[in-house]
């Protein structure tokens, strides 16, 4: 019964986690990266599509994202949504290719990423304890139910907290590598 009830939460956490991991990959740092622009929806005939699903995006070079379009039609839509989108880029096309220069990052603008990095990990910290509160508030109606002893909640609850514990240890890895990815000059 505990068994199964820890199963479940270690599921939760690690897609906590891994949510987090993709949060991270969307965020720009000064090197180029497909992730960053998997995230922009594209007004494709009325209905928001991914660009990913609508183009091909490639990195020839660190600081260049080519994003080649499947039908030359959407690359007007595809610069607005490039305008649009929170990236702060500015498209070039050559009426087949997309370009994204990705310029280097201010010393002002690396600190403004890192505080944005602790805001999403802080964030994700608080998935993982609603987790283990929901888990905790299980593991005490177990016991009110008498499906388990007592000495099965208390070790059940230490569990939790030790798993938990493993999980905001990764989390703070996730964090320390983006970090250290964003002051990288």
């Amino acid at each position: 019964m505990i068994k199964d009830l820890l199963k479940e939460i270690d599921e939760r956490m690690e897609k906590a986690v891994s949510a987090l991991q993709s949060d991270l990959m969307a965020m720009r740092t000064g090197r180029a990266s497909p992730a960053l622009a998997e995230r922009i929806r594209v007004e494709y005939y009325g209905v928001p599509t991914p660009l990913n699903q609508l183009a091909t995006i490639s990195v020839p070079e660190p600081r260049l994202l080519t994003i080649k379009p499947w039908d030359a039609s959407t690359i007007s839509s595809i610069e607005k949504a490039i305008m649009k989108s929170d990236l702060g880029l500015t498209p070039s096309n050559d009426g087949h290719i997309i370009r994204l220069n990705i310029p280097r990052l201010t010393e002002e603008r690396r600190m403004d990423l890192v505080k944005l990095v602790n805001k999403r990990l802080e964030e994700g910290k608080v998935a993982l304890r609603n987790i283990r509160r929901e888990g905790m508030d299980d593991l005490r109606d177990l016991e009110k139910e008498k499906m388990i002893s007592e000495d099965d909640m208390f070790i059940g609850r230490d569990e939790l907290q030790k798993m938990t514990d493993d999980f905001v240890k990764k989390m703070d890895e996730v964090g320390k590598a983006k970090e250290a990815e964003i002051m990288e000059v």
